[in-house]
């Protein structure tokens, strides 16, 4: 049985993205993982913005994917400009039906749909500095366990299979 159930009160989800949003996310998230990164979507920076995905990969370092699921999302977003001091590399996230010539070329770019991603377009690295990078690994550390035990508590209420000494996990 899931963790997770599709409803509206599904701890992953906060209700402000799109079902074209959403399954960008799912692809992109996949394909994220497949590459050995850890990922949060919806992770809340330190000014205020809200990063669409937020992963971290075996070397420490942070990308930032803004998702855009329509002309008009990339349109009326001038925010993303303002992520560059919370990553290492960022990256567009779209899907077929948008335009792909519509994003910065200076910007990395995937293509994603709900089962997987491809990347297009390499980001450019931009080192963090070493005092944000420590903020905002611990930040991604403490969100990432406060969901985990959001997820267990909810699983633990609407009576889900939920294995708290998953694969990873120490045991007692």
């Amino acid at each position: 049985m899931p963790i997770v159930q599709i409803a509206g009160n599904n701890p992953l989800t906060d209700g402000r993205q799109s079902p074209t949003a959403l399954m960008i996310q799912r692809g992109m998230i996949r394909h994220l993982e497949h590459a050995g990164n850890a990922v949060l979507a919806e992770f809340p920076l330190a000014n205020g913005r809200r990063a669409d995905l937020l992963c971290l990969d075996r070397k420490g370092r942070f990308t930032l994917i803004e998702i855009k699921s329509s002309i008009e999302d990339y349109k009326v977003d001038h925010k993303w400009p303002e992520y560059a001091g919370f990553c290492d590399y960022f990256a567009f996230a779209t899907w077929h039906g948008v335009p792909l010539e519509i994003f910065p070329q200076t910007e990395g770019l995937y293509v994603a749909d709900a089962h997987f991603a491809e990347l297009l377009r390499e980001p450019v690295e931009q080192a963090m500095h070493s005092a944000s990078r420590k903020a905002l690994t611990l930040r991604f550390a403490r969100l990432a366990a406060q969901r985990a035990e959001r997820i267990a508590r909810f699983a633990e209420a609407n009576d889900l299979a939920f294995d708290r000494h998953a694969e990873g996990e120490a045991t007692d």
